[in-house]
């Protein structure tokens, strides 16, 4: 499954709301761990199975990431049922997301 873009206007929807979890991956395009860990988080997409991902931008979204907390990135929240199930900070790898997951 292809990662998803996450914004304001389709978090609640594709995150809140949705009926599977979502492992929502929080970035900045100058942030050098981000992209180390974008890779890891496209091929997370395609090998798990009944979850969704995503990523949110925190420059372009930074309402969101205020409202969860966000300090450092790259940081990964999985959501399950609406609420933050588990949270990892830093670049992981994807042994490392499977686990998470």
């Amino acid at each position: 499954m292809a990662v998803l873009k996450l914004t304001e206007d389709n978090f609640r929807e594709e995150v809140l709301e949705s009926g599977q979890p979502v492992l929502v991956d929080f970035w900045a395009a100058w942030c050098g761990p981000c992209q180390m860990q974008g890779p890891v988080v496209e091929q997370a997409a395609e090998e798990l199975e009944g979850i969704k991902v995503g990523k949110l931008n925190v420059d372009e979204e930074s309402a969101v990431a205020q409202e969860y907390g966000i300090m450092s990135i790259p940081t990964l929240l999985l959501f399950k049922d609406g609420q933050v199930a588990r949270k990892a900070v830093g670049f992981h790898s994807l042994e490392q997301l499977k686990e998470l997951v």
